[in-house]
């Protein structure tokens, strides 16, 4: 079974108990137990007890965003190589398509739980995914090809997050989520100063206003799955928003872009088939369960490493140079996530120690 399956039925599990599973284990063996639910998705009863009891499970939200993060940056380098063969909202359009018919085929059994409610929350949930993806493309195709001033513009949904969710949830940022966005952008402006440099005397193009239009509206979009998803099953919102999204996608194409040069090829196959099962499906349904336990600002700095494992990928099969500019990105944005997940309290913590010996 592949490692992507793997984690997705792990991760399934922790929100499903009723998940049946085969094979006991030998009591009082937990290490090999869970092992073995990794490597085979078998859980007996002292696994599911160790699990739903010893395991926080926001640090599992936690690592099911950092593999979104991981896998949106890998689709980077794969979008960039399916430029020549489809338009942009056509890519979306079978990107969501596929994998909300991938997800149906799955979970199927759920899918008689959806009810009037779900489909509002979810298909407001899959407006914002649409028109932010879509915002972005066309973002990244009119700023002259540079994607590092792209990147950091449509970046500005770290720094948006938390005032957003302050309007629409009434949560008020403190000074930790603040400053840590400011680093986050601050990190990844550093990774983009070449790109930002090369293009300071362009000024502001109709890409940077769709790649700072996008910024908003991923922000949007993590505030609304925060906000909308609660008491709702997240694999169920998954399926609602990417059909949602899938449909917004098609329409568009339809009636604004011209897909007559469109190239099938098994290089196109396999990109589509990658952007929509990993990279769209896994890492979406990851998203809305990782999100479920996630406050929205500490969402948005983890997700927003997508940028820098982007650029790990880039410089892995694209053979892209690193410089000192992105080093000190690198340290920062991992300054930033240090302080949003835990605002410092290993050095308070650190401080009364001293405090008591002295």
């Amino acid at each position: 079974m592949p490692v992507f399956h793997r984690l997705v039925f792990f991760f399934v599990f922790v929100y499903n108990e009723s998940l049946a599973y085969n094979t006991p284990f030998q009591k009082g063996k937990l290490v090999p137990e869970l092992f073995e639910a990794f490597c085979i998705c078998r859980f007996t009863d002292d696994a599911k007890e160790f699990i739903l009891t010893n395991t926080k499970i926001n640090v599992l939200s936690r690592l099911a965003l950092l593999i979104v993060a991981i896998v949106w940056g890998s689709s980077l380098v794969v979008v960039s190589e399916t430029t020549d063969f489809f338009k942009p909202n056509f890519l979306l359009g079978l990107r969501f398509s596929i994998a909300c018919f991938l997800l149906c085929f799955v979970f199927y059994k759920k899918l008689k739980l959806i009810d009037r409610d779900y489909l509002i929350k979810g298909g407001i949930v899959g407006f914002f995914l649409f028109i932010a993806y879509s915002s972005q493309t066309f973002g990244v195709t009119t700023a002259g090809g540079l994607p590092g001033r792209s990147a950091f513009l449509s970046a500005s949904y770290c720094v948006i997050v938390p005032f957003l969710g302050w309007i629409v949830n009434k949560v008020r940022p403190d000074r930790y989520n603040a400053s840590a966005a400011v680093l986050c952008i601050l990190g990844i402006a550093f990774v983009s100063f070449k790109d930002l440099v090369l293009s300071s005397s362009v000024g502001i193009t109709l890409g940077d206003f769709y790649a700072l239009l996008s910024g908003l509206l991923f922000a949007s979009h993590i505030v609304s799955i925060t906000r909308l998803s609660k008491n709702k099953d997240p694999i169920l919102m998954t399926i609602i928003q990417f059909g949602a999204a899938a449909i917004l996608s098609w329409l568009v194409t339809l009636l604004f872009e011209d897909n007559s040069s469109i190239v099938w090829s098994y290089s196109s196959i396999g990109s589509v088939l990658y952007l929509s099962a990993i990279c769209t499906g896994l890492a979406l349904l990851l998203q809305n369960i990782g999100q479920k336990h996630t406050d929205a600002s500490s969402a948005a700095i983890i997700l927003g490493l997508e940028s820098i494992f982007g650029i790990i990928f880039s410089v892995i099969f694209k053979g892209e140079s690193l410089d000192i500019y992105s080093v000190l990105g690198f340290i920062l944005i991992f300054i930033a996530i240090i302080i949003s997940e835990t605002k410092l309290s290993f050095l308070k913590k650190a401080k009364i120690e001293v405090e008591i010996v002295s």
